[in-house]
Formats: structure tokens, C-alpha cells, sequence
């Protein structure tokens, strides 16, 4: 067995970067004074995933792994760069570590709970694994905690999303189900199913009504965008929302088990337009109602 307490916590690193995400982390859109503080975010964050799902460590490894680097985060030690990069950098700017705490507690998660109950269950999840993430990005631009309710409804859409594109490679490889027991149950479908060359009518109907209620979910983050006081920052968003449309759409009509549910780099591209002049329309949109409304003599 390796000994992971000797070894970096950089060392069990997967090679993902913040360029292979599904979605855009710390774009050309994001104006470069906050880049740094983003991907010291993303690189302790993508760290400790990357340790969550290791093939080979154990899970008393995997928890030591995420402790330490969570005590990193604390001050308590110096042993991994990423913990010492974030640190500063939440330094700087004044901000608190709760967020990344967040996201440790869902990857300690990730190793001990490997089915979820119910949409509330998986929601709770998310709000540990996914709501931080946006949450942060907005305290880094210092955006108002007002915006939340619509960051929570798009981090949490796009998190569940990659949850139905990776379902059957996080059952075969990790035995981790996060298609909920109940939904799984109304279907008539099995969880063993997930491991199989392509879905059952029962798994694919159930994998369907999940993405649309995704995009339900989705929906309620539209005037997110609108919403945020930061031009670069908004027009990040509404990518992100053009994206996640996109991919639940497809999420919809397509079996993941068997069939591409990522889109390829032209239509990325296509959809990036599209978000950037759909959020700048918008936010011309709401400047020009602001104005025609704004009082005399203000």
C-alpha cells in the first residue's frame, strides 16, 4: 500500500486542469486582478477531488489526505502548496476559508457516502460540492450575497449534470451512485443497470426525467446573470447558463451510458457567443429600464 502521508497531496493529482472542465473556470472573460484568486481556488479544490476519487488509495488514506490539506487551508500546517496558495490568497482579499471547508466536507463525502436518498438529499449534497464554488467567485468580485439563491440553482444544476454524464463511470470505478435510491425505484430500475453496455427503457427514462428536472433547476438561474454588478463576471455566467442548457437538452434525448453527452469544441465555441450576446443584450436591457426609470432630478 502506498504510504499517502509522505507523499505531496499535488501528487495524487489526476493531470485535470481548469481547461477541462465542462465549464469555463477563471475564462478570458474574468478580468485578469481576480484570475489568481479563482484558480488558487480551483487548484485546492480540484486537488482534494482528485485524492476523493484515486483509484488506489484507501478511504482512511483519502480522509488523512483531505484533514491535512483542510489544516493546510487552517494554517495549522505548510505540507501542500495548494493549501498555503489558497490561504494567501484568502489573505489578500480578506475573504474566509468556509468555502473551500465546504468543499472538503463534500469530498469527505464522496469517500464515505456512496448513495443518496432522494433530490433533497442530492440537493443537500450540492450545497457542500457545488453552491460554494459560485458563491466564492462572487465574494472574490464582491458581489452581493443576494445573488446566491441563482448561483445555488446553476452550481447545483451544473453539478447534477455532470453527475448523469459520469453516472455509469462513477459506479463501475467507485461503486458511487448519485442518481437518487427513489428515483431509481418509481422507474422500476435497478442500480446495477448503471454498469451496463447502454440503458435499460426503465434507467433511460429515469436518467431523462432527471435532466429535466435539472433543467428545471437550471431555469431558475436565467437572471443570474442580470443580476451581478461585474460586466466580465455576468457574461461568465451567462455562458455557463447557455452551456448548461445545452448539455441538459441533450441529457434529455441521449443514453449516457452509451452515447457523447460533452460537446465538442466548435459548439462550445457557437455557445460562448451565444451566451456573451445574450448577456450583454440583457444587461443593455436592464440598464436602459433602469434609466427610463429612474426618477427626475436623481
Amino acid at each position: 500500500m502506498n504510504d499517502a502521508s509522505t507523499q505531496g497531496a499535488n501528487d495524487w493529482r489526476s493531470g485535470k486542469g481548469h481547461r477541462d472542465e465542462n465549464f469555463p473556470v477563471a475564462s478570458f472573460l474574468i478580468h485578469p486582478r481576480h484570475r489568481d484568486a479563482i484558480l488558487s481556488f480551483y487548484n485546492f479544490v480540484r486537488t482534494a477531488d482528485d485524492i476523493a476519487d484515486h483509484a488506489t488509495l484507501s478511504a482512511p488514506e483519502k480522509l488523512a489526505l483531505l484533514d491535512r490539506l483542510e489544516a493546510g487551508l487552517n494554517g495549522a500546517n505548510a505540507d501542500d502548496a495548494v493549501a498555503v496558495r489558497l490561504r494567501a490568497a484568502l489573505a489578500v482579499r480578506g475573504l474566509s476559508p468556509k468555502h473551500a471547508q465546504d468543499l472538503i466536507a463534500a469530498f469527505k463525502l464522496d469517500v464515505t457516502k456512496l448513495r443518496y436518498r432522494d433530490w433533497d438529499d442530492l440537493i443537500a449534497y450540492c450545497s457542500l460540492s457545488a453552491m460554494p464554488v459560485g458563491r466564492f467567485v462572487c465574494d472574490v468580485h464582491g458581489e452581493s450575497h443576494a445573488v446566491w439563491p441563482a448561483n445555488d440553482a446553476l452550481c447545483a444544476a451544473l453539478q447534477i449534470i455532470n453527475h448523469l454524464q459520469d453516472c455509469k463511470e462513477d459506479y463501475v470505478n467507485l461503486d458511487r451512485v448519485y442518481i437518487p435510491q427513489d428515483a431509481l425505484a418509481l422507474s422500476g430500475s435497478a442500480v446495477e443497470a448503471l454498469g451496463e453496455a447502454r440503458s435499460t427503457p426503465e434507467l433511460l427514462d429515469c436518467l431523462h426525467a432527471l435532466a429535466a428536472r435539472t433543467e428545471r433547476l437550471l431555469s431558475e438561474s436565467d437572471g443570474f446573470a442580470a443580476m451581478i454588478n461585474d460586466t466580465r463576471l455576468a457574461l461568465e455566467v451567462a455562458v455557463i447558463n447557455t452551456l448548461a442548457h445545452r448539455l441538459t437538452r441533450l441529457l434529455q434525448t441521449r443514453d449516457p451510458l452509451n452515447e457523447p453527452v460533452h460537446l465538442r469544441p466548435p459548439a462550445v465555441a457557437g455557445l460562448t457567443l451565444a451566451g456573451i450576446l445574450r448577456g450583454v443584450s440583457r444587461r443593455f436591457s436592464r440598464r436602459f429600464f433602469a434609466a427610463a426609470h429612474k426618477p427626475r432630478g436623481a
